[in-house]
C-alpha cells in the first residue's frame, strides 16, 4: 500500500510532465501535500478526428487540474486496460478492477463557429464506475486558441459533478513579477495567467513598484497601486483594451484598493489628512467618503459579501488586528484575538471564514478563522507568508511566500489538506489576486 507521501511524489511527477508543454509558462506547479483518500479517476486520452496532432494534450490538462485540486488521483495512462471513446465501449468491470471510481472519456473534432472561424468541439462523458451510470454528457466549442479553455471547462464540470462545488479551473490570476534586466535594473511586471500558471500575458511593465492588484467583480478591470508618479497612486485598467486611468493623486499614502461587490466603488487607504484611514471612492463621480476616523493606523480594507461592511486592519488595540465596520450604523467590531498580529484579511465567498496573515511566536503564516466559533487554523508552514487571495468557490487560497531564497506563489486548501507551490522560472513573484468567475 502506497503512503500518501508516495502518492504525492508519483502524482507530482505526472503533473510536472503534464505542465511541461506549457508555452512560455512562467509558473510551474509542485504539489507538496494532498488529501489522504483522493478519488481515483481515469481520464482516457481524448480521441481526435482532425488532421495532424493537436497543439495541446487536453486530457492531460484535465488530469493536471483535478490532481492539483487534491481531491482526485488520476490513473496513469499506462495502467489503463482499454481506451474507450464512446459509452458503448465502456466495460465497468475493467475499470473497477483498477480501483477506479470515476471514468472520463471524450472526443475532439474540428468545428466552425457561426462566423465561420475554425475551432474545436469536445464531447465528453463522466461515469460513476461503481454505480455503473453516466453522470455527465457535455460538449464545449472553442476557438482555435481555446484548447486550454476547453480543458479547464471539462475540469470544472467534473469537479462539480463529483464534489458538488463549482470548479474554479477556468478562472485567472494576476500577480506582480520583479526581475532584473540586462543592466541590473529591477523591472516590475503585472501579469495575468491561468490559475495553473499557463498562458501568462503582460498587463503592465514599469520601472517603479506595483502593488495590491485587485480584480473588479465582473473580471473586466483591475485596480492596483503604482509609484510611477513618484509617490503611490491608485490606477484602474481595462483588460480588453489596456486603457489605464489614475484614480487618486493625494499626498501621502494611496493604497490597498478593494472593489465593492457592485463594482461601483473602491475601498482604499489614504493618509492625505496625516493618518492612514479607510475611505470609499465612488468611481464614476470621484466622490470620497471617509469610513474610519481614529488616531491609530487603519488600512488594508476589504468588503463583506453584501457590500454593507468594511473589514480592515488596525492597531487601535495596540497591535495590528482585524476589525469590521458596518457602514449604515457605524458600529465597529474586533474580529481577531489569537496571535499578536493579524492583517490582510479576506472573507471566504460564503462569509463564514476569515483568512488572515497571522503572526505567532514571531513567525508569519496564513491562517483561517471560523467567524462563528472563533477557532483559528494555521494553514501554512513557511516563515514569511503574505497576500492571501481566495478562489471564488472558497476551496483554495493562493498567497505569496519565499522558497529557497526566492519569492514564489503557493496555494493551500481552506482545510489545509492540499498544498502546492508555483515557483517562477524567472524573477520573484508576489501580490497574487484570484479572479472572480467569468460568467
Amino acid at each position: 500500500m502506497m503512503t500518501i507521501h508516495q502518492h504525492i511524489k508519483s502524482l507530482a511527477l505526472l503533473l510536472l510532465l503534464s505542465v511541461s508543454s506549457m508555452v512560455k509558462a512562467e509558473l510551474t506547479i509542485e504539489i507538496t501535500q494532498g488529501v489522504d483518500n483522493p478519488a481515483k479517476i481515469a481520464i482516457v486520452p481524448f480521441s481526435w478526428s482532425g488532421s495532424g496532432p493537436l497543439p495541446e494534450n487536453v486530457a492531460g490538462i484535465v488530469a493536471a487540474d483535478l490532481l492539483r485540486s487534491g481531491q482526485f488521483e488520476p490513473i496513469p495512462e499506462e495502467d489503463m486496460l482499454s481506451f474507450p471513446q464512446d459509452e458503448s465501449e465502456v466495460l465497468f468491470r475493467d475499470w473497477a478492477r483498477l480501483g477506479t471510481e470515476f471514468l472520463l472519456i471524450g472526443s475532439i473534432k474540428p468545428s466552425l463557429s457561426a462566423m465561420g472561424t475554425s475551432g474545436y468541439r469536445l464531447d465528453f462523458q463522466l461515469f460513476d464506475v461503481l454505480g455503473q451510470r453516466r453522470m455527465l454528457n457535455k460538449n464545449v466549442v472553442v476557438t482555435s486558441k481555446g484548447l486550454r479553455d476547453m480543458a479547464h471547462f471539462a475540469s470544472d464540470e467534473v469537479y462539480q459533478a463529483v464534489t458538488g462545488i463549482r470548479g474554479a479551473f477556468s478562472t485567472k490570476m494576476i500577480y506582480v513579477e520583479a526581475n532584473r534586466n540586462s543592466q541590473g535594473k529591477l523591472i516590475y511586471r503585472l501579469n495575468r495567467a491561468d490559475v495553473d500558471g499557463a498562458r501568462p500575458s503582460l498587463l503592465l511593465e514599469s520601472d517603479d513598484p506595483l502593488l495590491s492588484p485587485a480584480w473588479s467583480p465582473d473580471g473586466q478591470q483591475v485596480a492596483y497601486v503604482s509609484f510611477e508618479t513618484g509617490r503611490p497612486a491608485i490606477f484602474r485598467q481595462e483588460l480588453a483594451t489596456s486603457k489605464r486611468e489614475q484614480l487618486t493623486n493625494f499626498k501621502g499614502l494611496n493604497g490597498a484598493p478593494a472593489w465593492s461587490p457592485d463594482g461601483k466603488r473602491l475601498a482604499i487607504t489614504l493618509s492625505k489628512d496625516g493618518n492612514p484611514e479607510i475611505y470609499i471612492l465612488e468611481i464614476a463621480s470621484r466622490r470620497l467618503t471617509r469610513v474610519t476616523n481614529h488616531f491609530a493606523i487603519d488600512t488594508e480594507p476589504s468588503w463583506t459579501a453584501d457590500g454593507k461592511g468594511i473589514i480592515f486592519t488596525s492597531n487601535r488595540g495596540g497591535k495590528p488586528q482585524i476589525y469590521q465596520k458596518t457602514l449604515a450604523s457605524g458600529r465597529v467590531e474586533r474580529l481577531t484575538f489569537l496571535g499578536d498580529y493579524n492583517a490582510r484579511a479576506r472573507l471566504s465567498p460564503d462569509g463564514k471564514t476569515l483568512v488572515v496573515v497571522n503572526r505567532q511566536n514571531g513567525v508569519f503564516h496564513i491562517a483561517a478563522q471560523d467567524l462563528e466559533t472563533g477557532d483559528l487554523r494555521i494553514l501554512t508552514e513557511t516563515r514569511l507568508d503574505e497576500s492571501p487571495t481566495i478562489a471564488p468557490n472558497g476551496a483554495m487560497l493562493m498567497y505569496a511566500t519565499r522558497h529557497r531564497g526566492k519569492g514564489i506563489l503557493a496555494a493551500v486548501s481552506l482545510d489545509a489538506g492540499v498544498k502546492f507551490r508555483l515557483p517562477s522560472q524567472r524573477g520573484d513573484v508576489r501580490e497574487p489576486a484570484w479572479s472572480p468567475y467569468f460568467n
